[in-house]
């Protein structure tokens, strides 16, 4: 007598733009998003992850999202939507046909985007990269035919979809988060009797730290799944990581404004700040 699932999964209904565009029109009820879904509901929550290597550790992540996300929810609900959880799979990690370690190695290089993100790509370009704007769904053909070279992806999102087997090589930084969520539309939310509402929201929140614990061991293993067969692992000493992050820190002006709004990308920083002094972790 509950409320239905149906579920569409590997991208059958599009990528994640068109399942936003389905659910404003009512043809998708719920969806579960990454921070490029979610941007296209409401484009504060490119705070959670659209800030290269400002996130130093997954604690980090999760004080943030915590204390943001009151009004990441408010946001999304003034839309029409009702987030029923937040969670992500661990960091992104760059995989490439041939061996990388400095930025300019990989600005030689195709580099996969998602698709819709026009500024990124502008962006990415001014810094000297090569983007590709594709879908997901088109990411290991564009490696197999050479149409990319490059791709950030988690470990876990490599290994499932195989795309380690073209690019065998994986840069060990943490570039940023893979944040997702599980949004429904606030009127389908609103048509359920309360108490379901109330059962569905506890099992929602339960499914969501499963799913965030399990997505990050996964990532873990699947690296050394993907050692046996053949990934070579680029590590990355704290010289080599601090000239990424001076590279990246460059560009922060350009994304603070136009990639995340002006008033989060300082709420984050300073987050992390309180965080990092209260923890005794201030660099």
């Amino acid at each position: 007598g509950g409320p239905g699932l149906t579920i569409y999964p590997d991208g059958v209904k599009g990528g994640e733009a068109a399942m936003v565009r389905r659910m404003r029109t009512g043809e998708l009820q719920a969806g579960m998003l990454t921070v490029v879904g979610l941007s296209e509901i409401d484009h504060s929550v490119t705070a959670l992850q659209n800030m290269p290597m400002v996130f130093r550790t997954l604690d980090e992540v999760d004080y943030v999202r915590e204390k943001l996300r009151p009004r990441l929810e408010k946001n999304l609900q003034a839309q029409g939507f009702v987030p029923l959880f937040w969670g992500d799979l661990g960091w992104v990690r760059f995989f490439s046909k041939e061996p990388g370690l400095r930025p300019d190695d990989f600005k030689r290089m195709k580099m996969f985007v998602w698709a819709g993100d026009a500024y990124q790509v502008d962006l990415m370009k001014s810094a000297g990269y090569h983007p590709v704007p594709l879908e997901t769904n088109d990411i290991l053909p564009g490696l197999q035919t050479g149409l990319i070279n490059a791709v950030p992806l988690t470990p876990y999102s490599a290994l499932a979809s195989q795309c380690y087997t073209p690019a065998p090589h994986m840069l060990e930084l943490n570039w940023a988060p893979l944040v997702g969520g599980t949004v429904l539309l606030k009127s389908t939310w609103d048509s359920i009797p309360s108490p379901v509402r109330e059962a569905m929201q506890k099992a929602a929140s339960d499914a969501g730290m499963q799913i965030q614990e399990r997505g990050r061991t996964e990532s873990q293993e699947a690296v050394e799944a993907m050692k046996k067969r053949g990934l070579k692992v680029q590590t990355v000493s704290p010289e080599l990581e601090s000239e990424w992050r001076k590279s990246v820190e460059e560009y922060y002006p350009k994304i603070r404004g136009p990639i995340v709004p002006a008033d989060l990308f300082d709420e984050v920083q300073r987050l992390l700040n309180t965080y990092r002094n209260s923890s005794g972790k201030a660099q």
